[in-house]
């Protein structure tokens, strides 16, 4: 099971009320270079990934960085930003201080105060065009191409901003994708990101294409979390997914989400349910949609289930941890949803494959647990899933399930994740007692058996969005998956 540390630690809705406790120039005079030695023993006695882009010499060398910018005077955004760069370097998709794990007076630090751009948008060839317009004045209407924020251009902050972006190996196109304002989360990357590299406050002067200017005020917290989409505002047991059947014979399955770890809603049977029906409708074909969709528990297996004839071994790339049992030092810093995690017992087996590893034979051994099994009625027809730059968990795994053994054909763009394996299947919410800051500490890394490249997945049929796609309302991913189950 690949888990999505966002959807863990829901917060309060009213946390945005204290959105204004703590002002830009707060000064911060307190040393926190204790929570920089918990952060280091952790990583290294615990991350299984810690390694896997950098060095020990490298890993020191910035964490020493770290303590000495929280230990001298300065503002409260200085020394978030000096940790997420840290983060960020260890090119690993589930580490980062993350506001879904955080306490409500942390995350009012996170957001002091009005600085959040008036609109949602996507990145098009390093410019940001809008795909809702937030102003209340119709200032940015949907397509609207913006190039410059108080005369920085996009394109440069673009530059400044995806260093900062939490992403497995050198996968440009997740940092990107993270480094847009969509909607879909309750706490945008980009929202917390971008004032730390351009400071912003009550109003900003946004170039758009064509050089007219406009002045606008920007928002609060609160204010964005107005606009959340249906996907972000799905009650806890509800049904988070729908399904269309459309008059081509297409059936469209939208998936915005599989975190559903704590909710009562039967996905399983629901979604069988789907698959089965598939045949008996006569469908010409079907389009599983997971753009928007990083992953969680490993829902797509019951796709699978119905898409094969028989059983289907998957990836076999092995699963390791750095620890048999926590240090003692760290676990009252240490929260999860399990705290089994805190002692793998017998599960963590010492090799002399992997020196300093552990590998996890209750997970890789489990009698049938790699194994997906045919189950209901089959589906002979044709099947698409429309990928992006999201799917960097389970929903990585399940495109490169599809994609490797001819179930599906990959439609979009370039999925998230890294096909030389990522960290993640468990976690810690590492919390740091002097700044109250929370890390994510994923626990599980997962090796591939052979060499792979630093590389995501490429869709078989990759189709880009334009500003004019977003302009008119065009879906052209969808069209594509259309076109290839139907024929032009």
């Amino acid at each position: 099971m690949s888990l999505s540390r966002r959807r863990l630690l829901q917060l309060s809705g009213g946390l945005a009320l204290c959105a204004t406790t703590y002002g830009r120039a707060e000064t911060v005079t307190d040393d926190w270079s204790g929570d920089v030695a918990i952060l280091r023993q952790a990583w290294e006695t615990m991350h299984p990934g810690v390694y896997r882009y950098s060095t020990p010499e490298e890993i020191t060398a910035r964490l020493n960085s770290l303590a000495r910018a929280w230990t001298a005077p300065g503002s409260f955004r200085d020394r978030f930003l000096a940790l997420t760069r840290v983060t960020a370097s260890l090119k690993c998709g589930h580490t980062y201080p993350s506001p879904y794990n955080s306490s409500d007076a942390t995350v009012a630090r996170i957001y002091p105060d009005r600085s959040l751009v008036p609109f949602l948008f996507r990145w098009i060839d390093g410019r940001m065009v809008v795909i809702r317009d937030d102003s209340r004045a119709g200032l940015f209407p949907r397509g609207t191409v913006i190039t410059a924020i108080d005369g920085v251009m996009t394109r440069d902050l673009l530059v400044r901003l995806t260093p900062l972006a939490r992403a497995d190996g050198s996968n440009l196109a997740k940092r990107i994708s993270l480094m847009e304002a969509r909607g879909e989360d309750r706490y945008e990357t980009f929202d917390i990101h971008l004032p730390l590299v351009l400071p912003l406050k009550d109003q900003a002067v946004f170039t758009l294409a064509g050089g007219h200017v406009v002045r606008a005020p920007l928002l609060t917290l609160a204010d964005r979390r107005a606009g959340f989409s249906a996907s972000v505002e799905v009650a806890k047991d509800s049904n988070p997914w729908t399904l269309s059947k459309g008059a081509d014979g297409v059936h469209r399955l939208t998936m915005p989400g599989w975190a559903l770890y704590d909710s009562n809603f039967d996905w399983r049977a629901w979604l069988g349910g789907v698959m089965d029906d598939l045949t008996g409708d006569g469908a010409r074909g079907l389009i599983v949609d997971l753009r928007g969709n990083e992953g969680g528990i490993d829902c797509g297996n019951v796709v699978i289930s119905r898409l094969i004839d028989r059983d289907l071994a998957l990836s076999r790339d092995q699963r390791w941890t750095r620890y048999r049992t926590a240090p003692e030092g760290l676990r009252p810093y240490l929260k999860t949803w399990d705290r089994r995690f805190l002692d793998w017992g017998e599960a963590a087996v010492a090799s002399q494959e992997r020196p300093g590893f552990y590998r996890l034979t209750h997970y890789d051994d489990d009698s049938g647990g790699n194994v997906i099994r045919p189950e209901g009625r089959r589906f002979e027809g044709r099947v698409a899933v429309l990928c992006d730059a999201s799917n960097s968990s389970a929903t990585f795994g399940f495109g490169q399930t599809c994609k490797d053994n001819g179930l599906a054909t990959l439609v979009g763009q370039t999925t998230g994740g890294n096909r030389r394996g990522i960290n993640g299947g468990a976690f810690f919410f590492l919390q740091l007692p002097a700044s109250r800051l929370e890390v994510d500490l994923p626990l599980i890394a997962s090796f591939p058996a052979t060499p792979q490249p630093d590389a995501a997945i490429a869709p078989d049929i990759a189709v880009a969005t334009t500003a004019r796609d977003i302009a008119t309302g065009r879906d052209p991913q969808m069209l594509a998956a259309t076109q290839y189950l139907i024929g032009s």
